[in-house]
């Protein structure tokens, strides 16, 4: 077995570990917010790394795992951000003991502001 096997099947297993603790912790987080922040993330480096593991490992795929790597690295943290707006605006309640809405915060300044030039 080659040195760059080995790499790529580290980093496989590594991104597998990521991809599970991201199921885990969508099942186990209160609510939409914080599944979608728990999911996003552990989700997103642990497809990088089993994505960039396969290339790793087969050296003639590294142009096009790379590819599909910045895809995904572009890709979900926007679609997360977007679908985090979409359920704020949707009404669907924070969990009771968060803490800090800045999203409903920064729409009352903005709000505020709007209502000052108009009023």
């Amino acid at each position: 077995m080659l040195w760059y096997e080995i790499i790529g099947i580290v980093m496989i297993i590594i991104g597998a570990i990521f991809l599970f603790l991201g199921a885990l912790g969508i099942i186990r987080m209160p609510d939409v917010y914080n599944r979608m922040q728990a999911g996003t993330k552990a989700t997103t480096l642990g497809a990088l790394s089993v994505i960039m593991g396969v290339g790793i490992y087969h050296p003639a795929w590294i142009f096009k795992t790379g590819i599909i790597s910045l895809f995904i690295l572009l890709t979900n943290p926007v679609s997360s951000n977007a679908l985090a707006r979409a359920a704020h605006n949707a009404g669907i309640p924070l969990y009771e003991k968060s803490v800090v809405d800045k999203y409903a915060e920064d729409k009352e300044k903005i709000r505020a502001e709007e209502e000052k030039q108009n009023g």
